[in-house]
């Protein structure tokens, strides 16, 4: 689709994705995935045909084959694979114009997450496993779609005893997984890759360290690679939740306000913003102080950034791709704001001969905590 330094592939199909025959790539207008940690991925893609072509037959056709149709979009840059998002068809939209005869076909989904939530599981017993054994085996159905599971055990590690207690499946899959990581306060999400037709289903606590991704430079005259970035400070944002700790002799509730800072979160800026707000989280009285601890921790993570980045960049000039739920180095901003940021959302858009990324950055402080970032 893209001529040059980028190309892009398109697979369709039910259950094992296939490529698109040439005709379909031809009649592609536009392709839009988002990324993001606050919500699963989805993507959008537009199709301009004639009225007579049997492209729309085609593709609406391929809804009433069942609701596992993947298509998995993947992006070169520079010779480097990216899969963007490996996802299920869910939603079509033929808009027909009367006066040029031509169809726009809009063909929206999720990643695949959503096979995840279509039946509904209430009543499977799980005797004698902890939530991690739970989480690992309801992923281990979904190897049909080149899910991985990758669980990091929680510092609560409860086996219940099958005599006092059995748990039970509640829900859909999605929706158990899910509540399974609120309670011990981890994330769970769906991430396409490494390669094609494999994708990571990750449970465990957000992680905000790693390997930063080259720089984005703003105001730098031949070394700016960003086409617009703004920042903005909340300090009114920013809170230190309470949790309960129950006394086991007294019965008396002790309180412990928790920070922000773990060794998943470490702090990015130097000057935090002073917390204004103390949620109490009363629920966690009837928790051991470890599962508190870590409840505590998460939300407190969640509060945390009072720092938000937007902006926009083409990855011709910035030469990578950028990624969600990574670090990124942030220069030309002013000493306030220059530094490494977490990457909370990422949208490509991409169109013939163009391809363009809107992001969402965030971070816990002011100052940068590097006196460089990696370029």
């Amino acid at each position: 689709m893209l001529k040059g330094k980028i190309n892009l592939s398109l697979l369709i199909g039910p259950v094992v994705p296939v490529p698109v025959p040439q005709a379909i790539i031809d009649a592609l207008v536009s392709v839009q995935v988002k990324n993001s940690t606050d919500e699963p991925s989805g993507f959008q893609l537009t199709f301009s045909f004639s009225s007579k072509s049997p492209l729309a037959t085609l593709l609406l056709l391929l809804g009433q084959v069942g609701p596992f149709i993947r298509t998995i979009i993947t992006v070169t840059v520079n010779g480097t694979p990216h899969v963007l998002i490996d996802g299920m068809i869910g939603h079509h939209q033929v808009t027909p114009n009367v006066q040029t005869g031509q169809s726009t076909l809009t063909v929206t989904g999720v990643d695949l997450s959503a096979a995840m939530g279509v039946i509904d599981f209430t009543g499977i017993p799980y005797p004698c496993m902890p939530a991690e054994a739970r989480v690992a085996l309801i992923i281990a159905k979904y190897a049909v779609f080149g899910m991985i599971p990758m669980v990091i055990p929680s510092v609560f590690f409860d086996v219940p005893i099958p005599t006092s207690k059995i748990p039970v499946h509640q829900g859909t899959d999605l929706a158990y997984v899910n509540q399974l990581a609120k309670d011990v306060g981890y994330v769970f999400y769906v991430e396409a890759g490494p390669v094609a037709g494999t994708n990571i289903a990750y449970w465990g606590p957000e992680i905000k360290t790693g390997i930063p991704q080259p720089a984005l430079n703003g105001n730098m005259d031949v070394h700016s690679n960003v086409e617009s970035m703004n920042f903005s400070f909340n300090g009114a944002s920013k809170k230190m939740p309470i949790v309960f700790i129950q006394n086991e002799e007294t019965r008396a509730p002790i309180p412990i306000p928790i920070p922000d800072i773990s060794p998943f979160n470490p702090p990015l800026g130097a000057i935090p913003a002073i917390p204004v707000q103390f949620p109490m989280m009363r629920d966690t009285a009837k928790l051991n102080p470890v599962q508190a601890i870590a409840l505590g921790l998460a939300e407190a993570s969640r509060s945390s950034d009072a720092v938000t980045g937007t902006g926009s960049l083409n990855v011709l000039r910035y030469g990578h791709v950028l990624k969600a739920r990574g670090l990124v180095g942030v220069r030309g901003a002013g000493d306030a704001f220059n530094g490494l940021y977490y990457v909370k959302s990422v949208t490509h858009k991409i169109q013939r001969g163009e391809y363009k990324q809107d992001f969402t950055l965030s971070r816990n402080g002011l100052l940068s905590t590097l006196a460089k970032v990696p370029v």
